[in-house]
């Protein structure tokens, strides 16, 4: 073959390798999916995980893509979130929890400013959880809250009927005030709900259930107490957990990264219609709203107020 044209013809072969994998990249960021690496370099999976937890389902989803991504060597949750529902919290946990037992690679948990309450739970799922020393944590309690409208109702000369088929099948409701069975029954969900998250700290610190509550009485704790009480394995930035999953995993003191793609609802996500899960993302990203909540009706949180 004549010289140019073995040149034309590797020049040829090199656009098309070129747009073969921008074409794969491109594929890949569309569908909200991690970009492969080429070559075999391996990476750290950074998850965030920030302000108040509504559904979880925007860290559940990283993780779940992340794990099925062979470059991945290990994962770090980035926690700044003061907790939030109840169910969002649990699954992540769940989440991390099914990663650790089913793949060796390690998962670190990184408390910023504040990782209290729901997100320290979910950070339970990790093999290491790591803080800064003025990091808040702990609040280890549920709350339910709600309001009562019925004197104001009664004001503006406003009734609501009800039937229902059961007793307290409308408490909780702010159109009445609770009756001490009410509370007695929310009360026990409460409960029961306090007594999970009090289970999973002793199981996953090692702790006894008798230490465990005495803690768990809804106070934070700085992430030098929290150290000192065994509920935080140990004091580092951001950075050195970073180096300390590279060295791991062999990819040394700096090692490559990978975050999830974030893809912000826009104004024309709102024309066009927008979900549910996707609006309660955005509007806790930027004021802390924990989500609709079942249409208004009373949540368990396990969230720092």
């Amino acid at each position: 073959m004549p010289a140019r044209s073995r040149t034309s013809f590797l020049a040829v072969g090199l656009v098309l390798v070129v747009f073969a994998v921008g074409a794969v990249v491109a594929a890949a960021l569309l569908l909200g999916r991690s970009v492969p690496v080429f070559g075999g370099g391996g990476r750290i999976a950074v998850v965030p995980l920030n302000g108040v937890i509504g559904t979880g389902q925007g860290a559940i989803h990283a993780l779940e893509r992340f794990r099925d991504d062979g470059s991945v060597r290990a994962f770090v949750l980035e926690i700044r979130s003061p907790g939030g529902s109840v169910g969002g919290s649990q699954s992540l946990y769940r989440e991390l929890d099914s990663l650790r037992h089913d793949d060796d690679r390690p998962i670190y948990a990184w408390i910023g400013d504040v990782g209290a309450s729901g997100a320290y739970y979910a950070a339970l799922g990790a093999d290491s959880i790591f803080a800064l020393p003025g990091s808040i944590t702990g609040s280890i309690g549920v709350i339910m809250e709600f309001p009562e409208f019925d004197r104001l109702m009664d004001k503006a000369g406003v009734r609501l009927e009800v039937i229902k088929s059961g007793e307290h099948k409308d408490m909780g409701s702010p159109a009445r005030k609770l009756t001490d069975s009410d509370r007695a029954i929310l009360q026990q969900v409460v409960d029961d709900t306090y007594a999970q998250f009090v289970d999973a700290v002793a199981s996953n610190r090692h702790l006894a259930r008798d230490t465990v509550k005495a803690l768990a009485d809804g106070r934070i704790f700085s992430g030098v107490r929290a150290r000192d009480l065994g509920l935080v394995d140990g004091l580092a930035t951001f950075s050195e957990v970073l180096a300390r999953a590279g060295r791991a995993t062999g990819l040394g003191d700096h090692p490559p990264t990978v975050r999830p793609t974030e893809r912000r609802v826009g104004i024309l996500d709102l024309l066009r219609g927008v979900s549910q899960t996707r609006l309660e993302g955005w509007l806790a990203s930027w004021t802390g709203w924990a989500g609709f909540g079942g249409g208004g009706a009373p949540r368990l949180l396990y969230q720092w107020r």
